[in-house]
């Protein structure tokens, strides 16, 4: 499935790509062993703003309908902030919005239209409290999806340090419609986001737009369910790995996933593994090569070698 990218309409080109990351630095350390854990980390895509490296921003909701954009510059080592927009929403359902520029430097940096103009790159002010405190900020790439696919914008998954700033999940149909990224972040009075030329600002993920029915399982079917638990249990209990900060593992889900991945040439039995129904092992590198850790594992999953078969071993392998 190919899901085409378009960029932000008033800043083309700038800002990083979207892309998978299962191991992000601010992940708790657990996450990063848990092979479940990691991959719905690396669900979908993170996003970016549109953002140069040495520029950054940050929106803060005041309360009662006022919001605040501040920009800022990297100025000889420095952040330092350049110029602002003040949002103040009417009171009550009717009126105008009014929008405040002003500018931190002695000398403007820009003129009080491309202010606003620049402020409209990162965020929406149509959508400001919708509800209270709802900001939504764009993303430097845009999604098109194919027949049939939705694009679902999503809080950053996995990021459990507080404060945590709660989001609006939204779902459009972007195979017909040409939606500007949309992540609507709900603040309180006095919080406020950020944004830097690294730092994501949500994730998304495709999904069908097809219809899920849900049909009870058979007692064959339970039967099977069970005595696949029972098995993988004890396969799972005989292989353990203590890494170097002392928390022990199972790769046993990890390894049997990657060989599923590897033999997809036939459909595997309801609940087994395709490799375990046919009474194989996944399969090991060659006893006899001697494989560098950073190199490729000769099992064929495409990840280094002490990150697979050569997790826990010696580092002279």
């Amino acid at each position: 499935m190919e899901v085409r990218l378009f960029p932000n309409r008033s800043r083309p080109g700038v800002g990083l790509r979207p892309k998978r990351d299962a191991q992000r630095p601010l992940l708790p350390q657990h996450a990063r062993h848990c092979p479940v854990l990691e991959a719905g980390s690396a669900l979908g895509f993170l996003v970016y703003p549109p953002l140069e490296p040495h520029e950054s921003f940050y929106i803060d909701y005041q309360g009662e309908g006022r919001y605040r954009f501040v920009f800022y510059g990297n100025q000889s080592g420095r952040w330092e902030p350049l110029f602002g927009v003040t949002i103040t929403q009417p009171v009550g359902a009717t009126g105008m919005i009014r929008e405040e520029v002003f500018f931190a430097t002695p000398e403007p940096v820009t003129t009080p239209d491309r202010a606003t103009k620049m402020m409209r790159t990162f965020m929406v002010p149509e959508d400001l409290g919708t509800p209270p405190g709802a900001l939504t900020l764009r993303g430097a790439w845009n999604f098109r999806t194919p027949q049939g696919w939705d694009t679902v914008y999503t809080p950053i998954f996995n990021a459990i340090e507080r404060p945590i700033t709660p989001m609006l999940v939204i779902r459009v149909e972007t195979d017909w419609y040409a939606h500007e990224t949309e992540f609507r972040y709900v603040l309180q009075p006095g919080e406020g986001v950020s944004g830097s030329h690294n730092l994501p600002i949500g994730q998304v993920l495709f999904v069908p737009r097809e219809d899920v029915e849900l049909a009870d399982c058979t007692g064959e079917e339970v039967e099977a369910i069970r005595q696949s638990q029972e098995k993988f249990a004890r396969e799972k209990a005989a292989v353990k790995i203590t890494n170097p900060l002392g928390l022990s593992h199972s790769p046993h889900y990890l390894r049997m996933s990657r060989a599923g991945r590897r033999d997809d040439r036939s459909t595997p039995p309801v609940f087994s593994h395709p490799i375990a129904a046919a009474g194989e092992a996944p399969r090991e590198p060659a006893a006899e090569a001697r494989v560098g850790r950073n190199d490729p594992c000769p099992c064929g999953s495409g990840r280094k070698y002490k990150r697979c078969h050569g997790a826990g071993r010696s580092p002279t392998v």
